[in-house]
């Protein structure tokens, strides 16, 4: 019954045919069973093993290494191979894929576990009236029409209407779904208002909440599926995980990349169709099959195999600096994306504020001996910790509150007016509370207010330890004092009193709502001397007016305390005695800002990153809030930047997508709102950051560009999110973006490195192939080359130092290529100059070195009609290991020098040298000790075609390999001189490279 709440009681018991004093009888029950179905979540058919595994292979790249893995191997049985050299490259191909699909798989199961997790917020049992008697039941037993009874404590096992009242009056707890910070009254009366959210449903018990106070029965409207808590699932379902912006670059890339190898590859083979028949090859099959061969060696070589392994470690070291910053990192894919945030939507209760209601000012009469003089303190402290200073309007603190008359019985009715507790666990090192959040306020101020008469008192109290300190002063008073009669709270009257008794006095002390206290007020306390005067209504204007601007001004939510002497011997109190009471002060409590979120708001704004406030809270505190913490400095009026969540659904489609570029404050809503937020800011291609803590934020993390759960947020959030605060701050927000954007600066460049790195390896197979000369490298070096040589330095560069100035650049767009158009022009001149000197030094090994044959240029173009003329020389040196070992080791040298290059994008290494990178350098020390471990170790030179170098073929390796930082110092000094911009601004308009918009609107 989906409208539940606009219905009166007797209407709804009449749609499900139950009387409300017998409750269902057997047979209704097994008839709504069958019509309404079970209250269960339904358990969503996870998607099978083997289809999450295959689904890690759908990838062009990976499909073409497939493809290059079984042909390598079938060409390999083809020639006769045997051993391990036959099995060698497709096995380490598939073990890298393997490896790959295994982290993938992984991260999919997490996210499965968000669904499960919401079960837990479903209540077990429920005490339900059936044929005229109460019993106890399996919550998953009940049906629409069952007859409820709730009461403290009680979690809410069903969405529920109230159709009585127990008790004076019924609060619940609903933050998990709405995010409240207060507990919410409800009530009987049918609600008449359009477009209804949780929040205005205040006849309705939704399923997952929690009684905090009172007692009351209902009748059950929604089960399963049908409740907000099954509302909630389906939206968490139909959600869809947003591939990051890198991946996306990296696909846009790899499809980019695949066409051109596939082109390469096709090129080579029809260039070198006229050889098929040379003599070498044994016939035109066999020839054709070697130039196979060759086009499979160059789509390994065209194809970074380490560049998944080499993210996946860059973004895991990211993830351990990040933790460090208490930014605990759930999905790894998250760190970069948090480097493109544009905006972040900010939940307000416990991100923004502290989520532990504190008293902050308080209001009293100092005197009337020189007409009316209100006195007003403010009180430091944001936490349930018993810790803070109370100020005087001057801003001087203190030192014994509890020697002002005002304040010590403010201290005492807080005490002893008051059914909450505060205490510490040790486990989570924090305090806690049990019971309203009001009241629990008071107990804080009561600490803090401490105990008259010991000068040592601030200094004692600090002594004890936080489980004693906890509660110390108010242990105090409840000793002092002994509680004999409770006038609970009551909607009516909006107070509640106690009556108390110490040494035969009787004094009754009551709290409630300044309006409703004030009225039973007839004399007030004054602070100077501690007597009691008539409150005139002189007085009464004043504390109204006082009131009126914690209220108003300060939104904070008001209490008043007063007190009464009673006569000896009373023994209970009524109604009726809740007149002529001594007014002791007024006290405005808050949600208080967190310190930090000021200057971490700015820094948002400095960055180009849009803060949006999304809170279930009304507008007005909500605005409050923005002033105090900074969201609202820039502006002169909140017009078109706070909106109410039906004020936004009210307007034109056209004013929407307007006041969603402008929005800063959004009030009032609800998970289906924050989920439609989140999708509206992706269509305007906005990268989004979501926090949220409750059961009502997951649908929405889990849509958003990065959803961030609270560390204190429930288990079905942290499941949804990417990313959890482990100290629940905005501020770590912000210094998570920091590194997210440094992170994806250094992916950036050890991506180009690969890239340069392999169109070296391309550039070096295809020149061979075209001038004819015997194969440079073969297959098995090109894979140590990328998986090892590539490898180290490529992680290495993630290290790279963050810049100075990483959070002063705007967010970069969605849609910027990884590799841009200059930037591509110039590894493409990197990329040539690697692999043509590769094959000069296969050349120069034929025709200079002294350890050669020194052959013509011209018989080492004929080398496959060496057998078949007269020649000076043996044949068998075109299969000597001597000049792939050079051209392998020049490789090998100059993508070290290359690694160097990429210290930074535009700047020298004489600016930043080396060294400024220990890392790096220790991996190319690593990396060259490796490669001179399978020149000179017999067992991996024979594995990987080998031989030792001598002294004089080192010196030509290094000096074929150094120029390639000549060449990229002369191209960082054009990009730093505006030549590159132009040039890629050209780039562009040739549309030399792929650029797709990352969503279609």
């Amino acid at each position: 019954m989906e409208d539940a709440f606009a219905r009166s009681v007797p209407e709804v018991l009449d749609f499900f045919g139950v009387n409300p004093t017998k409750g269902l009888t057997d047979i209704q029950v097994t008839s709504h069973a069958r019509i309404y179905g079970s209250n269960v979540l339904p358990q969503e058919e996870s998607t099978p093993f083997w289809k999450l595994v295959l689904k890690q292979f759908d990838d062009l790249l990976v499909k073409i290494l497939i493809a290059a893995a079984v042909v390598s191997f079938l060409l390999a049985l083809v020639n006769g191979e045997t051993g391990l050299t036959a099995f060698l490259e497709p096995s380490v191909i598939l073990m890298i894929l393997a490896a790959n699909a295994a982290v993938g798989v992984i991260t999919e199961t997490n996210a499965e576990k968000a669904l499960e997790e919401l079960r837990a917020y479903q209540a077990d049992v429920a005490t339900v009236m059936r044929n005229g008697c109460f019993s106890i039941l399996p919550a998953t037993e009940l049906v629409p029409g069952d007859i409820v009874e709730v009461s403290v404590g009680c979690k809410i096992p069903a969405d529920l209407r109230m159709i009585e009242l127990l008790s004076d009056h019924l609060r619940v707890d609903q933050a998990i779904l709405t995010g409240e910070s207060s507990s919410v009254e409800k009530e009987l009366e049918s609600m008449v208002t359009s477009n209804a959210v949780y929040q205005d449903k205040t006849n309705i018990l939704f399923s997952g909440t929690v009684v905090v106070a009172g007692r009351a029965r209902a009748v059950v409207v929604g089960v399963g599926s049908n409740t907000a808590m099954g509302s909630i699932r389906d939206s968490m379902l139909k959600t869809e995980d947003e591939a990051t912006p890198l991946k996306r670059k990296l696909d846009e890339f790899g499809t980019f990349l695949a066409k051109v190898i596939a082109g390469i590859c096709i090129l080579v083979w029809i260039v070198n169709i006229g050889h098929f028949r040379d003599p070498i090859h044994g016939g035109f099959f066999q020839g054709a099959v070697h130039y196979f061969k060759i086009a499979v060696a160059l789509a390994v070589a065209a194809i970074p195999e380490g560049l998944p392994a080499v993210v996946t470690t860059c973004l895991a070291l990211g993830t351990k600096r990040m933790a460090r910053l208490n930014a605990i990192v759930r999905s790894l894919p998250s760190v970069e994306t948090l480097g493109c945030t544009t905006v972040i939507c900010s939940d307000k209760t416990g991100t923004l504020t502290t989520n532990m209601m504190s008293v902050s000012k308080i209001c009293v009469l100092h005197s009337v001996n020189h007409g009316v003089a209100a006195s007003e303190y403010s009180v430091s402290g944001t936490t349930y910790a018993p810790e803070g200073s109370i100020y005087d309007h001057s801003g001087m603190q203190l030192d014994f509150p509890a020697q002002f008359p005002c304040l010590l019985h403010i201290a005492m009715c807080s005490a002893l007016c008051n059914e909450s507790v505060i205490q510490y666990n040790p486990d989570k090192r924090n305090y806690e509370k049990i019971g309203e959040s009001t009241e629990v306020a008071l107990r804080i101020l009561a600490e803090k207010v401490g105990l008259p008469g010991f000068d040592s008192m601030p200094s004692a109290l600090n002594m004890l330890t936080k489980h004693e300190r906890a509660s110390y002063c108010n242990h105090y008073w409840e000793n002092q004092f002994k509680k004999i009669s409770l006038l609970e709270f009551s909607r009516d009257r909006k107070m509640m009193s106690v009556l108390c008794s110490r040494k035969q006095i009787e004094i009754m002390f009551s709290k409630g709502a300044p309006e409703s206290v004030l009225s039973k007020c007839t004399s007030i306390l004054c602070n100077n001397d501690g007597s009691t005067v008539p409150l005139t209504p002189n007085i009464r204007a004043e504390l109204e007016s006082r009131f009126s601007s914690f209220a108003g001004k300060d939104t904070l939510r008001c209490l008043a305390l007063a007190l009464k002497r009673m006569p000896t011997g009373h023994q209970n109190i009524t109604l009726h005695d809740e007149k002529d009471l001594t007014f002791i002060g007024l006290v405005g409590m808050l949600d208080p800002p967190r310190e930090e979120v000021r200057n971490a708001i700015l820094s948002c704004m400095t960055a180009g990153i849009r803060v949006m406030v999304v809170t279930g809270d009304n507008k007005t505190t909500a605005e409050s809030l923005c002033r105090k913490i900074g969201a609202f400095d820039h502006l002169d009026d909140f017009v078109g930047r706070s909106f109410t969540a039906s004020e936004f659904e009210e307007l034109p489609a056209s004013q929407k997508t307007s006041a969603l570029q402008h929005m800063i404050l959004f009030t009032r809503v609800e998970p289906s709102h924050k989920k439609m937020l989140v999708e509206a800011l992706q269509h305007q291609n906005e990268v989004v950051a979501m926090t949220g803590d409750g059961v009502n934020d997951a649908p929405a993390l889990k849509k958003a560009d990065i959803g961030i759960a609270m560390g204190s947020g429930t288990a079905v959030a942290k499941s949804a999110s990417d990313m959890v605060l482990a100290d629940d701050n905005f501020a770590t927000i912000v210094a998570a973006v920091a590194e997210g954007r440094a992170i994806y600066n250094n992916t950036k460049q050890f991506i180009r490195y690969m890239i340069s790195s392999n169109i070296g390896e391309v550039v070096c197979i295809f020149v061979a192939a075209v001038l004819g000369i015997p194969d440079t490298l073969v297959p098995v070096q090109l894979l140590w080359v990328n998986l090892v040589t590539d490898g180290l330095p490529a992680t290495a560069i993630g290290f790279n130092k963050q810049d100075s100035d990483v959070m002063k650049a705007k967010p970069r767009k969605v849609n910027e290529a990884v590799v841009t158009g200059w930037l591509f022009f110039r590894y493409l001149v990197i990329g040539a100059y690697v692999g043509l000197a590769t094959v000069a030094g296969f050349i120069w090994w034929f025709i200079y070195s002294d350890t050669g044959p020194k052959i013509p240029y011209t018989e080492l173009m004929n080398f496959d009609s060496c057998l078949t003329r007269q020649t000076t020389y043996p044949c068998s040196i075109f299969s000597d290991r001597h000049p792939s070992t050079v051209a392998m080791t020049v490789l090998v040298v100059v993508e070290m020098f290359n690694a160097l290059n990429n210290l930074s994008e535009n700047q020298s290494l004489m600016v930043i040298p080396p060294w400024s990178n220990l890392w790096l350098v220790g991996s190319i020390g690593v990396t060259m000790l490796l490669h001179c471990l399978i020149l000179y170790v017999q067992p991996l030179s024979l594995l990987f075609s080998v031989v030792p170098l001598t002294w004089d073929e080192w010196t030509t390796v290094l000096y074929l390999s150094f120029p390639v930082i000549i060449i990229d110092e002369i191209l960082k000094f054009f990009s730093r001189n505006s030549i590159g911009m132009k040039l890629n601004l050209r780039l562009r308009r040739a549309d030399l490279l792929p650029k797709r918009e990352v969503r279609d609107k």
